[in-house]
């Protein structure tokens, strides 16, 4: 397998998603704004999405993929099977249980992730309303990433990297369409988030049944919970859970300040964060899909020298597009904001601020992305520990620079502390693979970042001169002669950068890698 061809595929999947996505974003700008409603919306669908990324993106596919791609390599189809409908059963009713629980509790979970909006009784109201509709989101998600994880496994990536885009495609209808139809406008996007994850899991049927891996749920969980695959999932995700539950953990506690801020504040956060899952999921997120089920193949082959050569590979990737994405946030913070939400009840004010959380978020761009390939370093390997001590070290040390940054730069200290924590997590994450023995270093390394800081200098210069060049607020009224101008500065910027590198001897061939 081609890794390079299949990061480029999946990453185009990927692009489509957010592109979508920022559609998405930007129509609930404009209907919205950065107001009460928002701030709402944002907490309520934080909490089915928060459960979703410990639960099922973290903790689940962190501990099933390793094990299912054991199965399929060394026990043979029907012990595969066997895995797949134990824990697809044992899963289903989880969070069936979980759902329920979720709706009756939903007061307890808004007052917990925002308590400062009980101090408006309507806001807080139609956040506990929100909250339950959405909850059923967790259950079809976490379904949804599990059979993402077979279809990986069997290295189908391009359906579970394409169905973000009927989440989005959802949304977008909700926000245009379903809008109309309700009292309050803002439930719309509550039930769009539920039949987006309708829409996620039922396109991934087709080729779970292709390759005869559909799971069969059985009315026995129990029976299922006495599988010995099951039974190392399990094992396995539990400490997985602590190390996912650190972060997003963090990610509660700083909502939960947000609340506590000026009203759009938490819309604010949320805006910048949208900007910043391009790099993350383009590069970070499609990285980690293909170097997971790699890293365990090789891992269950004990083929040392193959495990430490994709890791190699997966950081060089990281630093060659990661580190040009974090310069272009801090230079064009502004213009992308502006381009993109600067319109309806997004104001200039809100343009500004949440400008000011993208620079803040982007000094841990490059800390984010790396995490996602630094950490399966240690999910293949079945070891979990290592992540949870570094994670938990993490967790205290981010709500240490809170205290230190909030009142000086209120929200925009919450996106910069996430973003220097991300940084730490990956430098031990880095540290203990070195000091486990796990990954050596290739040659190359310091040739490699002294010809991309000479790229990166000119591509930031480049960028703040254009960037400068126009009042990007004051265009609010020119839509598509600001989008055009925005387009032109990052083209401009990334022909500049690889134009560099290519003179420096950078070559597209070097990046390339087979997989077994």
């Amino acid at each position: 397998m081609n890794l390079l061809k299949t990061l480029a595929t999946i990453s185009g999947m990927t692009m489509l998603s957010r592109i979508t996505g920022m559609i998405r974003d930007m129509l609930i700008a404009h209907a919205f704004g950065a107001s009460a409603y928002s701030d709402a919306y944002n907490i309520a669908f934080r909490i089915p999405n928060l459960l979703r990324r410990i639960f099922a993106e973290g903790a689940f596919s962190q501990a099933f993929v390793p094990i299912l791609t054991e199965y399929h390599d060394k026990k043979g189809p029907q012990a595969t099977k066997s895995l797949v409908d134990s824990v697809g059963t044992l899963l289903t009713w989880s969070l069936i249980l979980t759902s329920l629980l979720g709706i009756i509790a939903a007061p307890l979970l808004v007052y917990g992730l925002a308590s400062g909006f009980a101090k408006d009784p309507e806001k807080f109201n139609v956040t506990v309303v929100m909250t339950r509709i959405m909850f059923p989101y967790i259950a079809l998600i976490s379904l949804v990433a599990l059979a993402g994880g077979i279809l990986n496994t069997w290295r189908e990536f391009k359906i579970p990297a394409f169905t973000p885009v009927l989440f989005n495609l959802a949304s977008i209808f909700g926000s245009v369409v379903l809008v109309h139809y309700f009292q309050q406008p803002i439930y719309a996007l509550a039930v769009a988030v539920v039949l987006g994850g309708v829409l996620q899991l039922a396109i991934q049927f087709p080729y779970l049944i292709r390759i005869g891996m559909l799971p069969h749920i059985s009315l026995h969980p129990l029976r299922a919970l006495q599988d010995p695959g099951v039974k190392r999932v399990l094992r396995n995700m539990a400490p997985a859970i602590f190390a996912v539950s650190a972060a997003q953990f963090s990610i509660l506690i700083n909502s939960n300040i947000a609340s506590h801020l000026v009203t759009g504040s938490v819309s604010w956060l949320a805006y910048a964060d949208r900007l910043m899952e391009f790099p993350t999921a383009l590069l970070g997120v499609a990285l980690g899909t293909i170097l997971l089920p790699s890293l365990s193949r090789a891992h269950a082959l004990n083929d040392h020298q193959e495990y430490s050569a994709l890791l190699d590979w997966g950081l060089r990737l990281t630093f060659l597009l990661a580190l040009p994405a974090a310069v272009g946030l801090a230079t064009l913070s502004i213009p992308l904001t502006a381009v993109l939400f600067h319109n309806g009840k997004f104001d200039a004010a809100a343009v500004i601020q949440t400008s000011h959380a993208l620079i803040a978020y982007g000094v841990g761009l490059i800390g984010l992305i790396l995490v996602k390939i630094l950490a399966p370093g240690f999910y293949a390997k079945q070891n979990i520990k290592t992540p949870v001590k570094i994670a938990l070290g993490v967790l205290v040390a981010t709500q240490i620079m809170n205290l230190l940054f909030i009142p000086l730069m209120a929200h925009v200290g919450l996106a910069l502390s996430v973003g220097l924590g991300a940084c730490l997590n990956a430098g031990f994450l880095f540290a203990a693979l070195r000091r486990h023995g796990i990954y050596q270093p290739q040659p190359g390394w310091l040739r490699f970042f002294a010809k991309q800081a000479v790229a990166l200098t000119c591509m930031a210069a480049l960028a703040w001169y254009l960037n400068i060049q126009f009042d990007w607020i004051g265009l609010q009224n020119h839509v598509i002669l600001r989008a055009l101008d925005l387009g032109y500065i990052l083209i401009a910027c990334m022909a500049l950068y690889f134009v560099s590198l290519f003179a420096m001897g950078f070559r597209l061939g070097d990046f390339r890698r087979i997989a077994n």
